[in-house]
């Protein structure tokens, strides 16, 4: 038994038990259902349809020809804790504890979690009378008070923190070359239990599918669909085993795209199509330090863990058949508008008691318009490393992803590049150009001064 067969397959089991929900077909729903499907370590290069030369991915390649694809979108951070605690709330994750320089992601030991009080997706669906689920990789804290239960979500089936944790002392240390799931103690949760530990797969499916089956016919609904994968160890089922050019790490590519086929599928056959948003994306670059088990960031540079284009920028799409206008947007959005946007598609009230950093992006989606986000800022754990305005970014520190590099390397004058016309980051223009310099500078500076301290989530003791 392979651990994809937990969370790979998930897309599809979501995707087939939608059909207990569709008695009422899309016409008749007054507020529309959500599905995001969220990846863990893809890269920027890793389907077809974003330039892959030998990875197949036919069923996200005809999701991209009929919605949008989207050639600039970015998440939050270049780790996982803080991009989900981004993608959750619309928020940097600066101003809810969830990012450090010393510990960048929750650990099994870890005490602190994404705090009560953030108004996250599931919590702002829920208040609009949705049915609310979160499946597969959590992150935002693994104790019971910082669940997905805890945080406006009907259901929660899945693991708290990354496959690669909880490592079995005395396990063979070859465990990513040929991993076995009993290598990593890693529990399954039902809502607030452990049911399993080490997850065993099989039981996932079957779970998955009766729990949306549960939910009332007609009722909008929001699944938040998290894999696990491509993130170390790589696991595939039998039937994607050698099945792509690209190797191990191909298969497992290959696997979610068939199961995002499925979902897709299953919306086209139940007529719910008509009335759901599906977003794939992931939350951070390519683990390049894994080689051959690790993706491709394409063209642009570096991976995980850095600010620098490949460690930020994603793979995006959006599809809703007869809603969002297909085409390719070459302007940016993040993760972080998903809760506006979702919000104002829903007819949701957005929280006026915080800031929020993310933008409405449907007149985007649905009329073709430019998107209103116009700059990004990239954090290195709770520090500014980048940010970017226009078509201009520009680096005040810069650290490889993991390894090569102990300290970062400071910039003064800070790097700048056209992303226009230098995607790949490799050519400065910071001399050139010293009034954008000055002015993101300014804008830097701006953000910061906006940012009230809080406890830090990832470091706490107790």
């Amino acid at each position: 038994m392979r651990l994809n067969r937990c969370w790979i397959l998930l897309g599809l089991l979501a995707g087939v038990a939608l059909g207990g929900l569709a008695e009422l077909r899309a016409d008749d729903r007054a507020a529309p259902n959500f599905v995001i499907i969220f990846c863990d370590d893809l890269g920027y290069g890793d389907l077809g349809c974003f330039g892959h030369p030998t990875i197949r991915t036919p069923h996200l390649d005809r999701m991209a020809s009929e919605g949008q694809k989207w050639t600039e979108f970015y998440v939050a951070a270049p780790v996982c804790t803080p991009s989900r605690a981004a993608l959750q709330t619309g928020r940097y994750p600066i101003r809810n504890g969830m990012c450090s320089m010393k510990r960048r992601v929750l650990f099994p030991d870890s005490q602190g979690g994404l705090p009560p009080g953030e108004v996250t997706l599931g919590r702002l669906l829920k208040q609009r009378g949705y049915s609310t689920h979160a499946i597969g990789k959590w992150h935002l804290g693994h104790l019971p008070q910082y669940l997905p239960t805890r945080h406006g979500y009907d259901t929660y089936y899945g693991i708290p923190y990354s496959n690669d944790m909880d490592f079995v002392q005395g396990s063979t240390r070859t465990r990513f070359e040929d991993p076995d799931f009993r290598n990593f103690n890693v529990p399954l949760i039902e809502g607030e239990k452990i049911i399993e530990r080490p997850a065993d797969q099989n039981t996932i499916t079957k779970r998955a599918c009766q729990l949306i089956r549960q939910q009332e016919s007609g009722q909008p609904f929001l699944i938040y669909l998290a894999h696990n994968l491509p993130h170390v160890p790589l696991f595939r089922s039998p039937a994607f085993a050698d099945a792509s050019r690209r190797g191990l790490y191909g298969d497992v590519i290959e696997e979610i795209d068939w199961s995002v086929g499925q979902v897709l599928g299953t919306l086209r056959e139940t007529g719910l199509d008509r009335n759901t948003l599906v977003v794939f994306t992931s939350d951070n670059g390519p683990w390049k330090s894994f080689r051959q088990q690790g993706g491709s960031a394409g063209l642009l540079r570096d991976g995980k863990g850095s600010t620098w284009e490949g460690g930020m920028r994603e793979p995006t799409l959006f599809w809703w058949p007869g809603q969002v206008e297909p085409g390719v947007v070459m302007e940016m959005g993040s993760t972080l508008d998903l809760l506006p946007t979702l919000a104002q598609l829903a007819d949701a009230d957005l929280p006026t008691d915080r800031t929020l950093d993310g933008f409405d992006l449907s007149p985007t989606l649905l009329e073709n318009k430019p998107s209103p986000r116009d700059q990004m800022v990239y954090y290195h754990g709770d520090e500014v490393f980048a940010v970017r305005q226009g078509m201009y970014k520009a680096h005040f520190k810069t650290k490889t992803s993991y390894t090569g590099q102990r300290e970062a390397k400071v910039h003064d004058p800070p790097l700048l590049f056209h992303l226009g016309h230098d995607p790949g980051e490799q050519h400065d223009v910071a001399k050139q150009q010293p009034q954008v310099v000055q002015a993101l500078r300014e804008l830097k500076a701006k953000h910061e001064a906006s940012v009230e301290p809080v406890e830090n989530q990832l470091t706490r003791k107790e």
